[in-house]
């Protein structure tokens, strides 16, 4: 099966986790549950949204194999699913090295494998970023601690006038998020990247680059959409509470990779039963099968 999307997918999850050992020690962080579903879950479903189809799960080299018993080859859910290692974290530009023949000729979307997207029009945001052919796109969040990540500054027409890492003096209050979408020069660029000072080749020198070829584009987040970072022992936390809140709420899942296959087209109603089936004895499983029947 091949994919039907001009764009490839990069979830990378590897990762040491350090902030959040002990837990980490013993499985990966994206493996770790946000509520009913495994991490991994949300930034896959963001790719789905934007219409990826093929994608490649990065992990560190011990903790594949519980990627591969969770995904699978994504054959059940439309999607191609391939997998690769990254030895050591030596920062997310590196992505783009170990996946280079996944990407091919193609362009890409990379997603953090603990980054949570949520909220009202969201999927606008992330058609929009793929069908746009050259240049990159980052998306921007407002944030009171803007000196934990990557900030943008924008002129006042709301273009990208630098870019820094964690800078100690931030220029603005808009982090960079961790969804990018690239053309195909990303590639290239991130292969002639040099090590930054704290040893990675950082995903802000990629972006920095298309910055300077005035092709870098910014969208800004709108205030009803949430972004969630889920590095530490509160965010998990405050992630999952968010998560259960908006399920209990609306009686509607986020990030169920089944029903978005579902409305995406990527599965018929035959082939979401047979899913549904096997986990029926879960709540996951019984909510799956209450859109099969509301639906046939």
């Amino acid at each position: 099966m091949s994919s039907e999307s001009p764009v490839k997918g990069i979830v990378l999850a590897g990762g040491s986790g350090s902030r959040l050992h002990p837990l980490t020690r013993a499985v990966s962080k994206q493996l770790m549950p946000i509520y009913n579903k495994p991490m991994v879950y949300y930034p896959i479903s963001t790719l789905m949204l934007a219409g990826v189809r093929d994608i490649l799960v990065i992990t560190t080299p011990h903790d594949q194999d519980g990627f591969r018993r969770l995904l699978g080859d994504g054959r059940d859910l439309g999607l191609r699913i391939d997998y690769a290692a990254q030895p050591r974290p030596e920062g997310l530009a590196q992505a783009f090295v170990i996946g280079r023949s996944f990407i091919g000729g193609d362009r890409v979307a990379l997603a953090l494998g603990d980054n949570i997207f949520y909220g009202a029009h969201f999927s606008d945001y992330l058609r929009a970023a793929a069908a746009r052919e050259s240049g990159a796109t980052v998306f921007a969040y407002q944030v009171r601690d803007p000196e934990r990540y990557g900030v943008v500054e924008l002129d006042a027409s709301r273009r990208p006038v630098s870019i820094e890492e964690k800078p100690s003096r931030p220029k603005s209050s808009y982090a960079v998020t961790g969804l990018y979408f690239y053309d195909n020069d990303v590639v290239d660029i991130a292969a002639k990247l040099a090590p930054s000072a704290r040893g990675e080749y950082e995903i802000t020198d990629v972006n920095r680059e298309y910055l300077s070829r005035g092709q870098l584009y910014v969208e800004t987040l709108a205030r009803g959409i949430a972004w969630l970072d889920t590095g530490t022992h509160e965010s998990l936390m405050q992630a999952a509470n968010y998560i259960q809140a908006i399920e209990e709420r609306q009686g509607l899942m986020v990030a169920c990779l089944e029903e978005i296959a579902y409305r995406m087209g990527y599965i018929d109603a035959a082939q979401l039963r047979t899913l549904a089936c096997a986990m029926q004895s879960s709540t996951y499983g019984q909510y799956l099968l209450r859109i099969v029947s509301q639906e046939s």
